[in-house]
């Protein structure tokens, strides 16, 4: 094995050391150079003391389980945003400025927001869900591409996967 900063090989035991953040395998004249690491994180004890300060144990640290990630389904904002804002202000028989009011936001902005010019985010999308009861958040989950593979007849191209928008 070879010394990760000298590149000279290492006799006998490389020493683990953390240098600039990083851990490398160093040899013995290396390792002056960073912080040597004694223990490897499996190999890690955990102390339990006493009300006095002293130790009472030490046990090997247990690997914790891994588990799979879920993945949390995301928000996305509709297509025809604009003209979903656009209609349910005029039937509300609102102006523009009035709508910029109620949500204490610039006229500039739902100018852009109406035109198409302009994607609220999030927390501006649900202040005016809220202000003009229409639904422009939905959520979506990512999909799952095996299932989707089995369901679908013939052979697999980029368009039979991805979701076309068209304005």
């Amino acid at each position: 094995m070879e010394c990760e900063i000298c590149g000279k090989e290492i006799e006998g035991k490389a020493v683990r050391t953390k240098i600039d953040g990083s851990v490398l395998l160093v040899c013995p004249d290396c390792a002056k150079f960073g912080r040597v690491q004694r223990d490897t994180p499996h190999e890690r004890k955990f102390v339990t003391r006493d009300k006095k300060g002293r130790k009472q144990t030490n046990a090997k640290a247990r690997p914790k389980p891994t588990q799979p990630r879920r993945e949390e389904p995301m928000d996305e904002l509709v297509e025809d945003f604009n003209i979903l804002v656009r209609q349910a202000r005029e039937s509300k028989g609102w102006t523009r400025e009035e709508l910029g009011a109620k949500i204490y936001e610039k006229v500039s902005v739902i100018n852009r927001i109406e035109s198409g010019k302009m994607e609220p985010d999030l927390k501006l999308a649900r202040k005016l869900e809220k202000t003009l009861n229409i639904k422009l958040v939905e959520k979506y989950d990512s999909m799952d591409l095996e299932s989707f593979k089995s369901a679908s007849s013939g052979p697999n191209t980029l368009g039979s996967i991805v979701k076309i928008k068209r304005k």
